[in-house]
């Protein structure tokens, strides 16, 4: 039986499918609308040009458009591949031709799926794992908006009362923010005074209301000078501290549904019982894995998407030159770099390893590279036995 391979160029409203046999030549190049009854029509086709025989399906996105695709392949039983779409795009300058187009495309996802045999089988998810990546996606881009709208605030105080922006962490004061929507100029704080801004701010919940009050009556009565900027800017300051809150309670509740929701999947209590796993990291290894780790083969295999496994950059005489792969999953580091931060304050083994990798000489970001790949191996067995965290024996690192 001949072997075929079908490369799939993901969009939002169309695909383009070409399949092609082991030699490479094209047996079909189609574009299919993003619809289900389309979408089985070309299973249909392929399936049939296989005639019963290999075949291997490849697309370069994981989620987003082709969504319903994937669904429907990994329904179906199909042998479904992920290539980065970084990956494809360097490929494509291998091939005949310079123009770009989505049927050139899609034939260099079904010949790169021919020829490697690197790429990771490509899953639908469960859906509690599906759904945790929504939140945490969510949850990101809420946290932007709101690192965004903070740095946007702090650049108007800056333009007419930079005392005031000095005075406070407002992305941790939630009173400082509250203080905004009402007093924000120099000589507005002046005439209210301190008894008056405290008790404003005490009756609307805000917790450090005499501490904020006092700082603000200081900075106010350090600026006499009224900046031409101020009739406006105080506008601008009131409405951004105003959208700040809004996405403060925004993430409290997304927080809230993360911590609720994490707690259905199978692997959330070995997940958390791991130092430096809270819900919402959790939840972000999840979603980034699919909550299926078979997919990885392996420790080593995982920790080369990860982008925890050196790749050797040797050549002539120089050896022993490693470098992080150019090809891993950003979402994952993500988690074990921020797991490993939290594990340096909470677990004792994890700090005793951090402080001998820095005796032995690495620098800070090296010695949690470290970490963090130690700390992978150990949850990749955690949650192959399904066996929660036991603390070691910490052995107490010698001075150089």
């Amino acid at each position: 039986m001949v072997q075929l391979w079908a490369g799939i160029d993901a969009g939002k409203a169309h695909h383009h499918c070409v399949v092609i046999d082991g030699e490479g030549n094209r047996l079909l190049s189609q574009k299919v609308p993003n619809d289900e009854a389309a979408l089985i029509q070309l299973l249909a086709t392929v399936l049939e040009l296989s005639d019963g025989g290999p075949l291997v399906w490849a697309m370069d996105l994981n989620h987003g458009g082709p969504a319903l695709l994937i669904a429907l392949l990994v329904g179906h039983g199909q042998n479904l591949l992920y290539i980065p779409g970084r990956t494809v795009h360097h490929a494509s300058k291998i091939y005949r031709g310079d123009g770009k187009t989505d049927a050139k495309d899609a034939a260099v996802i079904a010949d790169q799926a021919r020829m490697r045999t690197d790429l990771q089988p490509l899953r639908a998810g469960d859906e509690i794992s599906v759904g945790l990546r929504l939140l945490t996606a969510r949850r990101a881009d809420k946290s932007a908006d709101r690192v965004r709208a903070i740095n946007r605030l702090k650049a108007q105080l800056l333009e007419y009362f930079p005392g005031l922006e000095r005075a406070f962490d407002y992305s941790r004061s939630k009173a400082a923010l509250l203080l905004l929507t009402k007093y924000r100029t120099p000589d507005g704080i002046r005439r209210a005074g301190q008894a008056r801004i405290q008790a404003w701010l005490k009756k609307h919940g805000a917790r450090s209301s005499a501490a904020v009050a006092a700082a603000a009556v200081e900075a106010a009565k350090a600026q006499q000078t009224v900046v031409p900027a101020q009739r406006m800017g105080e506008m601008i300051v009131a409405a951004l501290a105003r959208e700040v809150a809004v996405l403060n309670e925004e993430l409290e509740e997304l927080d809230a549904l993360i911590s609720e929701k994490v707690t259905e999947h199978r692997h959330t209590e070995v997940l958390l019982s791991m130092p430096g796993f809270g819900p919402v990291l959790a939840a972000e290894f999840l979603g980034a894995t699919g909550g299926d780790m078979a997919v990885f083969q392996s420790a080593d295999r995982f920790a080369g998407v990860v982008g925890l496994a050196p790749a050797p950059r040797d050549s002539g005489r120089i050896s022993g030159n490693h470098h992080r792969p150019r090809r891993y999953d950003r979402r994952l580091l993500r988690v074990f770099f921020l797991s490993g931060l939290s594990a340096l304050k909470s677990c004792p083994s994890s700090r005793g390893y951090y402080d001998r990798k820095r005796i032995e000489g690495k620098s800070h970001i090296q010695a949690m590279l470290s970490l963090a790949r130690r700390r992978l191996n150990v949850l990749w067995a955690m949650l192959r036995d399904g066996a929660l965290y036991t603390p070691m024996p910490v052995a107490t690192p010698l001075a150089a």
